[in-house]
């Protein structure tokens, strides 16, 4: 029977999605598993798939239309049926009246309105998104942002549809609360506030949806984890020997990078104590290491994930982190590959930066910061000074989630793995 496509809940902390191109044109027959859509998410790219043979009645949302989650994208028919249902189902959405069919929405986006309680005597409030009846409507995740950064749903205007307060909105406010200024003896007339014009810009660019994500994201990491940074600066001219006799006999080049994931990932394994996440009611412990990589694609930063670096061979390793930079450039990852990880590991050494400190990509414990090699004066074994190839690393600790002595452990351990880089590969 004719039925609705609906935008799927492609991303647990997303109360919408992009819908960027479509696959197919109306009068499309589908075989199931066929790709029907692309979907942009706050990350990446997600393909929607169709279950069942199908064929495509009618297209109800153009390309680049930001659409709710649960709201109909599509009507698809059965082959062969007649097509009179599916034109009463797109009379039906084009004139605001779509059916009350259920929608499966994944657990975190189940939006369900709930009052605020009023205190004892006094008449309950009426949220700016709300209807008189001291309503709020919200999305689950919207609701524990703002419980984290302490702000009252009760004044917002939801952007979402009717009204919804969304998680951004949550964050924008929170944004816009002004900092209390530090009491002083001697208070110093505030500076006037600066004004940013258009006028002079040469361009003016809107942020993409994964722009102002990468933006939210770093704010609420600074804001929200106490970060402290250790910093290391590591020889590596044994690692750069070893790197040469491997690509003479490879079929692919290995990367320093891919050393130092390799090397982080055992580090993780062998001080499980920093392969952790942090939650308000819990500590995350995981025995396989995950590790991040951060990639300064086409389209943005993203920080697709490695499964099980500890167990992979390095040309393994190497070959599966070239493919998701180069599907990072095409903005074809997948969601689930954007997700988990305790650590992530940012190298702007072939930008010719010695040393830098990174913000830690959350919930992640930490993340390694890693410059560039370069020839420096260092001290012998017999005492004696030499030109050795150094790298400084910066270690970006949670410290909710790690002490400082946990975290120079860890550091320890991947000084050692560089410092003996055969022991990386066994």
């Amino acid at each position: 029977m004719a039925r609705l496509l609906r935008m799927p809940g492609v991303s647990a902390d997303s109360d919408e999605a992009l819908l960027d191109a479509w696959s197919v044109q109306a009068g499309a027959s589908l075989k199931a598993g066929d790709v029907v859509a692309s979907v942009e998410t706050e990350k990446a790219l997600v393909e929607i798939e169709v279950d069942d043979d199908a064929v495509v009645h009618a297209l109800l949302v153009e390309p680049g239309s930001t659409v709710p989650v649960g709201d109909p994208i599509a009507v698809l028919r059965e082959p062969g049926e007649s097509t009179a249902a599916a034109d009463e189902l797109v009379a039906q959405v084009r004139g605001a009246a779509a059916p009350a069919a259920p929608v499966a929405f994944a657990a975190a986006e189940i939006v369900t309105p709930e009052p605020v309680p009023a205190s004892s005597g006094a008449p309950a409030p009426t949220s700016a998104n709300g209807n008189g009846s001291g309503r709020i409507f919200a999305s689950p995740l919207a609701r524990r942002i703002a419980t984290e950064l302490d702000v009252d749903l009760v004044t917002l205007t939801g952007s979402g549809p009717n009204g919804r307060i969304l998680r951004d909105d949550v964050r924008a406010a929170a944004a816009a609360v002004p900092v209390a200024p530090v009491a002083s003896p001697e208070p110093k007339p505030a500076a006037a506030p600066a004004v940013v014009s258009e006028a002079g810009a040469s361009t003016v660019t809107p942020h993409s949806k994964l722009r102002r994500t990468i933006a939210s994201r770093l704010q609420e990491s600074k804001r929200t984890a106490p970060h402290f940074y250790l910093t290391r600066h590591l020889r590596v001219d044994a690692l750069l020997t070893l790197r040469n006799e491997v690509n003479s006999q490879a079929s692919q080049r290995i990367s320093v990078n891919d050393f130092f994931i390799k090397a982080a990932g055992r580090a993780l394994v062998d001080v499980p104590e920093m392969n952790v996440v942090w939650t308000d009611d819990a500590m995350l412990s995981y025995e396989r290491a995950d590790v991040s990589v951060a990639v300064a694609s086409e389209r943005g930063l993203v920080t697709p994930t490695v499964r099980g670096v500890e167990s992979l061979s390095l040309s393994t390793l190497s070959a599966t982190v070239k493919d998701a930079i180069s599907r990072a450039n095409a903005g074809r990852l997948q969601q689930s590959e954007l997700e988990g990880g305790t650590l992530t590991i940012s190298n702007l050494g072939m930008f010719g930066v010695d040393e830098f400190a990174a913000i830690i990509n959350p919930p992640q414990a930490a993340i390694l910061a890693i410059g560039a090699a370069g020839k420096r004066p260092v001290v012998a074994p017999d005492d004696s000074i030499v030109a050795g190839t150094v790298v400084s690393v910066t270690l970006s600790v949670d410290h909710r989630a790690a002490d400082g002595a946990v975290a120079a452990r860890w550091l320890d351990r991947l000084a050692a793995l560089v410092a003996a880089p055969m022991s990386i590969l066994l």
